[in-house]
This record gives C-alpha cells, structure tokens and sequence, in this order.
C-alpha cells in the first residue's frame, strides 16, 4: 500500500511541477478539468461545443439556464452588474481564461522568461498574450481583481485584435480604456466593471487557462459563456446542451401557458402547477401546429419529452 501511494504522490508531483512550467495550462489538465466531456476538442485541450449550440443558446433567460444549472449542482456559475459596451447584443461562446495579479517583480519575471521559451510574443505587454491564441468563437474571460485605475486589459487597438481572431468579444472582472473606442468595433462586445483613461501598469498576467474567478463565479477553460444586458452565465460545457435543449422546452411551456391564459381557457393556477394529461395533451398538440420552426429537431423534441414529466 505504500509503495502505491508513493507512486500517485511522485505522478502527482510530477504532473503539477511540469504544469507549473507553462504560462498556459497543458492540454493534458484541461482535459482533467474538462473530463465529463466526451466530445470534440480543440489542440489545447479545451471542449469544443458546436456552433450550433451556441447560436441556439442566445435566445435563452439567464433564469432558465440558471434554473437548469442549479438543479445540477451548479449555483456558482451567475455574475452580474457590468458595464456593456453593446448593451443590445448578446454575446456566446467558449472561454479562454486569464488570471491578472498585482505586479511582483520576481514572479513577473519568470513568466515573461517562460513565455519567451513558448514562443509568446515579446513586443508589447503580456496582456496581448491571450489575445494571441484566440480563433473564431472564443470568448477572452480575465480576472483583474477589479482593479480600475491602472488596471485597463485593453483599449481599442487590442479590441480591434480580439475581435479579428475570436468575433467575439470580452468579459472582464476589471477595466478598460477607451469605451467609446471599443463600441464601434462592429460585432465586438465587452462586459466590463469600469472603464479609466489610464493604461496597464504595476500588474501582471500570471496565467492562461487555469480556473478562474469572476465575481461570484467559478469559471474554467472551455466553459461556455451567456451574456447579455442582464447578466452573464458560465456553463459547464458538458451541460451545454441539456441546458439548450431544457431552456428551449421552458420557452416553449411558457409560451404555451401565456396564450392559454390570455384565452382564459385554464385558470392561473392550473398553469402553474403540475399539468394534468389533458393539458400535456394540449401543449403537445399545440407544439404539433406551432407557427414557424421550432429552435430543435423533433427527434430532440420528442426525446426529451419522453425523459420528462412537464
């Protein structure tokens, strides 16, 4: 027994110390993060949810995807009062973190040697690194210990860059310069505490794609994001699509219970409690003749109503 410990102690150490080596978490711990996904992944190990899912995921409450969330455990994923930069668009996708700290000469220094050794740029601050290895659909996440006044990420110029590699945008538990810069990058958005005229300094990124923290949320590598005016919401990426699936059906229950109620043909509370078979009946007849296109398959429609007791 022994001899079993120690050997997980020294794979342990050993995955940690080499972890400890990279500014940027290996695809290796992402993965171990991240392992209740079974899909597709990205090169550096983040969860590859599909477009798909995520173009289905704008139209949803932040209610019903929290409602959802917290039925699986999760009720630390909400954050919200940001200042938007957009506030009419809402924004998906998947999430590349950054970790910000106070500046520490020694510590800053051995980053800055470790990204040199990555191959990270060397022109500008660091702050531009995570910018670097954003592709189309990534959300820039950072924890900037909302830190205003000499605590901007980022002004238009590396806002323009976000946008040409992720057309996305940002959401950060800090500052930027320059919002008025920032609100005519077409399709950028930014979810942001505050804004100053001043520029980044005495602070240092200290890693990329570790777990982070945003507000009253814990937030990982390859979440997936919903933001808008009202809040924003981190989903475990493996619940992504229970969470869609789930939330469409909600929308759909709760635009079949208004119409029915402003016919007067159930009473509030029968709309508000457990339905009875003859009005399943009628929500799924009325589902059945529904004016447009549903937001899922009928074969997702209907297995999901198989699992389900309305």
């Amino acid at each position: 027994m022994n001899k079993k410990l120690l050997f997980s102690a020294l794979i342990f150490f050993s995955f940690f110390s080499s972890r400890a080596q990279t500014v940027a978490a290996s695809p290796e711990y992402i993965r171990a993060l991240t392992s209740r996904w079974t899909g597709e992944r990205f090169a550096d190990g983040r969860p590859r949810v599909s477009d798909d899912l995520l173009r289905r995921l704008k139209p949803l409450g932040l209610e019903d995807v929290w409602g959802v969330l917290r039925n699986r455990g999760y009720q630390n994923q909400f954050e919200g009062n940001w200042q938007v930069v957009n506030p009419d668009s809402v924004m998906t996708g998947r999430v590349v973190t950054a970790q910000y700290m106070p500046l520490r000469p020694d510590f800053d220094s051995l980053v800055r040697a470790e990204g040199k050794a990555e191959g990270r740029g060397q022109h500008g601050g660091t702050n531009s690194w995570p910018i670097d290895i954003l592709v189309d659909g990534d959300v820039y996440v950072a924890d900037s210990y909302e830190k205003m006044a000499d605590g901007t990420l980022i002004g238009d110029n590396l806002g323009n860059s976000i946008y040409a590699h992720s057309h996305r945008g940002v959401i950060f538990y800090g500052s930027v310069r320059d919002m008025a810069g920032l609100s005519e990058i077409k399709g950028f958005n930014g979810f942001v505490k505050g804004s100053d005229p001043s520029y980044i300094q005495q602070m240092m990124l200290s890693s990329i794609n570790q777990p982070i923290r945003i507000g009253r949320a814990t937030v990982l590598p390859g979440d997936v994001v919903l933001a808008n005016k009202w809040g924003v919401i981190f989903i475990p990426a493996y619940l992504c699509q229970e969470v869609v699936i789930t939330s469409e059906v909600t929308q759909l229950r709760d635009e079949f219970g208004h119409q029915r109620l402003r016919e007067k043909k159930y009473l509030t509370g029968q709309i508000d409690s457990q339905w009875t078979d003859d009005i399943k009946k009628d929500f799924l007849d009325w589902l059945g003749h529904y004016p447009g296109k549903l937001p899922m398959s009928k074969k997702e429609l209907d297995d999901y109503l198989k699992e389900r007791n309305y």
